[in-house]
């Protein structure tokens, strides 16, 4: 029921067609959940819409796109990833076109959640690649991918805005629908492989699919009843893994000790990125009055930067492993969230400069969980172990966003806890950076110490 490792060989030229290709892929998918951010208030004002309608846009999105990961991780076990591809990609750009032509909300809805259903694919995929077809340079492969992702999520806002500004939000879908072009050259330079046996266990698969829908609810709307709901099918769920042979979920993953501290570390970390990033545009619209587009330039550096480094990642990881890789993000995640604690409020370059270093986790953070997964996973688990992943990096923004938004509201407290930030209304966010700063260090301490003590 596993495909075989070490099977496919392919030249030189081919191999960087393939990175090419799941790179640009890759870059499509992040940067279609980042671009529609920035164009709400005009979709809002073109249906006449309330705030909570127009926030479908974005959740129907996204809380598709989260349970579409682990699905999509768990066919990969059964199903070539090329064909996984051709079905997510052939969705993905439907539900674009569906989008654009769009004559009411009711159907804009459907066009998101037709992409979500396609795009989920991409991610687990991606990182698939590597573990399946080029096990020798998987490490340079987790480099370019998770730069990949952090290069996208920084620019993604610029090109949505850009393109909104100029013509209209519609053509947003655009980008989205020119990855149907990549379809012929999945299907002529990816590796063939064989359909596997085995059982899918689709009450399982549902099962997960409402507990996440409820957890991520639970998390944005702080309800009680989305809290008993994510109760009551997390016990379903525990119940259901538990006893069937062949779960949706294995649950013999969650006790390879390291994998779980290294999804536990991966959620912190990513917790503290999503974090920093919501933040920073607020903050820079409150305190400094920038529009969109300079926001936008403020984080272009941190993404370009990210994005070039993907080589030298996958150098160290080849080199030295995903543990010194994850150790390094966490380090600088924190030193750049300590930096925009001290300077809120003065100079944009400098809060530019801190999150320069900031986005420099990013790619260190997923480059190095990836490599680990692999190493710690069979072939037959690297699926499920990979969907997971991806889920969990979505639940982390989804939770990321809703805490330090509450903590935004509070903003009489006279407390400071960074002893050499300014005093003023920029205090609220120097907390909430040197919160993040704190919780950074002490996962690293935790993911250190929890590998030190496994490796002894």
């Amino acid at each position: 029921m596993k495909f075989q490792k070490n099977t496919f060989h392919t030249s030189t030229f081919q191999s960087k067609k393939i990175m090419v290709l799941t790179c640009t892929i890759l870059a499509f998918a992040v940067m279609n959940g980042t671009m529609f951010n920035v164009a709400i208030p005009d979709i809002s004002d073109s249906f006449n819409l309330t705030p909570s309608q127009v926030s479908w846009v974005i959740t129907s999105f996204t809380t598709v796109f989260a349970i579409g990961t682990l699905i999509y991780g768990k066919l990969s076990d059964f199903f070539p990833i090329r064909s996984l591809y051709t079905v997510g990609l052939s969705l993905f750009s439907i539900g674009s076109l569906v989008g654009l032509l769009s004559p009411n909300y009711e159907t804009l809805i459907v066009g998101r959640i037709l992409q979500a259903m396609g795009a989920a694919s991409v991610p687990p995929l991606s990182f698939l690649v590597p573990i399946r077809f080029f096990q020798n340079e998987k490490g340079k492969m987790f480099g370019y991918l998770a730069s990949t992702i952090a290069f996208a999520s920084g620019i993604g806002p610029i090109v949505g805005g850009t393109i909104g500004g100029i013509l209209d939000w519609r053509f947003i879908f655009l980008i989205s629908i020119a990855s149907a072009f990549s379809i012929p050259f999945f299907r002529k330079w990816f590796p063939h492989e064989a359909k596997q046996d085995g059982k899918i266990d689709f009450i399982g698969a549902t099962l997960v699919g409402v507990l996440v829908t409820s957890l991520l609810f639970m998390i944005t709307t702080v309800s009680w009843i989305a809290f008993i709901s994510f109760t009551l099918f997390f016990i379903l769920l525990i119940w259901r893994i538990n006893s069937i042979t062949y779960p949706f979920i294995d649950p013999s993953i969650l006790k390879i000790r390291k994998y779980t501290v290294t999804m536990v570390t991966s959620f912190l970390g990513n917790s503290i990125g999503f974090g920093l990033i919501f933040l920073l545009p607020i903050m820079l619209r409150e305190l400094y009055g920038l529009t969109m587009l300079e926001i936008g330039f403020i984080l272009f550096p941190g993404a370009i930067a990210s994005g070039l480094i993907g080589q030298r990642i996958g150098r160290i990881i080849s080199i030295r492993g995903g543990q010194t890789i994850i150790r390094y993000g966490l380090l600088f995640i924190s030193c750049g969230a300590l930096f925009i604690s001290t300077f809120a409020g003065s100079n944009t370059l400098l809060i530019s400069l801190g999150l320069l270093i900031a986005y420099l986790g990013f790619p260190f953070i997923q480059g190095g969980t990836a490599d680990l997964i692999s190493s710690n996973l069979s072939a037959k688990q690297n699926g499920v172990g990979m969907g997971l992943f991806n889920l969990l990096n979505f639940i982390a923004g989804a939770f990321s966003s809703a805490l330090f938004g509450k903590l935004l509201e509070n903003k009489n407290s006279s407390l400071q806890l960074n002893p050499f930030s300014l005093l003023g209304e920029n205090l609220i966010y120097s907390n909430i950076y040197m919160t993040l700063t704190i919780i950074g260090l002490l996962t690293l301490i935790f993911f250190a110490l929890s590998y030190k003590s496994k490796n002894s």
